[in-house]
């Protein structure tokens, strides 16, 4: 997340579409340490925009995240882990299975594929 990504995010916490349930932060320093530091007690001096998840520590991202992280970065680059719900969506099933309705799946549509399938279709079109 850039400059940019945190206003948006927040903004989609303000009007309660989605809710932040836990950040980690990750570095991997030039000698390929990977290191990460939960969204605890953290100064905007530190961690500049991000420190309005302060507190977002929910324990569902965990080692094994991290070392999946760390093998993602090249040595000096950071991240930052998001796990979020999308507060619609239990509303949405709710209301789905009191009319009769079963949830057979869901799944996340990266941006890319999506970009994609809609530069496809203008062309077609």
């Amino acid at each position: 997340m850039t400059g940019e990504a945190v206003p948006l995010l927040m903004d989609l916490v303000e009007r309660g579409i989605v809710r932040v349930l836990d950040v980690l932060f990750v570095t991997k320093d030039e000698d390929g340490e990977v290191a990460g530091f939960d969204a605890q007690g953290l100064g905007a001096d530190r961690i500049g925009d991000f420190q309005v998840f302060d507190g977002a520590t929910s324990g569902l991202i965990g080692g094994d995240d991290l070392v999946e992280a760390g093998n993602a970065l090249e040595p000096g680059e950071s991240a930052v882990l998001l796990v979020y719900e999308n507060t619609w969506a239990a509303p949405f099933v709710t209301a789905v299975r009191r009319n009769g309705g079963i949830v057979l799946a869901n799944d996340r549509i990266p941006v890319q594929t999506l970009m994609e399938a809609l530069d496809a279709a203008d062309s077609a079109a």
